[in-house]
């Protein structure tokens, strides 16, 4: 797609994005506040986990660019003063670190996602865009549309989902995996296409982090009531109403 054809990602009410990029190394939020701002969007920068706290008070940013590792305060436990203060906001993980179970605790805290140093300006650009995408926070122009199985109902326009009269409060991630198994209703889904969907990419050939945001869908859709996620054993996840 060319930067033509994407389309142009901006707030509800038609003011540019904003976006804040978190990390101790000077020269590289001044790269990545270049190649965001080429984006149309306004862009903030801290230089560490206390300040990144205090600008995301100030500035209600639409998504984060988030480093794990700062010297004060490290991005999980950033990510979980956000979390804590029921703030959802996206984030979009950097880390040097490689190994999968580093990407996956990453998530596990409650991130949308990740990039590995050193990485591609066009890379991170690229992903943010997927994650305000999934949050909602991005306008692109799609119109209401309401999706129910039983008395689960999705909003994709609002990004609110309520089971029976109950709202619930999902991520972006969870959200988008909701909307995925919503939309294929009785249909069963592998592992590999809700990665593929969900986080379009291969997640090292581990597919544990599926299992995860399963798990959390349940605890928050299901929890004492009528079960409508299911495991197919040995073949995926498929979402259904009650006969």
């Amino acid at each position: 797609m060319t930067d033509a054809d994407r389309p142009d990602l901006r707030r509800p009410d038609g003011s540019p994005l904003r976006i804040l990029a978190v990390d101790d190394e000077p020269m590289l939020t001044d790269l990545l506040s270049m190649a965001l701002r080429m984006e149309g969007w306004e862009v903030r920068t801290a230089s560490s986990g206390y300040e990144a706290l205090q600008v995301a008070k100030e500035f209600s940013p639409d998504a984060l660019v988030l480093d794990i590792m700062m010297p004060d305060l490290d991005g999980m436990a950033v990510l979980s003063r956000l979390r804590e203060s029921d703030n959802l906001v996206p984030v979009l993980f950097l880390t040097a670190k490689d190994a999968v179970s580093d990407r996956i605790a990453g998530l596990t805290a409650g991130g949308d996602d990740y990039v590995t140093k050193p990485f591609s300006l066009e890379e991170v650009v690229a992903r943010l865009r997927a994650v305000i995408r999934r949050s909602g926070r991005g306008n692109d122009d799609i119109g209401e549309s309401i999706l129910h199985v039983g008395d689960l109902r999705l909003n994709e326009d609002s990004h609110e989902v309520f089971r029976g009269d109950t709202e619930i409060e999902l991520t972006a991630t969870e959200f988008e995996l909701l909307r995925f198994l919503m939309r294929n209703e009785r249909r069963v889904l592998s592992k590999t296409q809700i990665l593929d969907r969900v986080w379009s990419y291969e997640f090292g050939g581990k597919s544990s982090v599926v299992e995860l945001y399963i798990s959390y869908l349940r605890k928050k859709i299901d929890a004492d009531r009528t079960p409508l996620i299911h495991t197919v054993r040995g073949v995926g996840y498929m979402i259904k109403a009650p006969q």
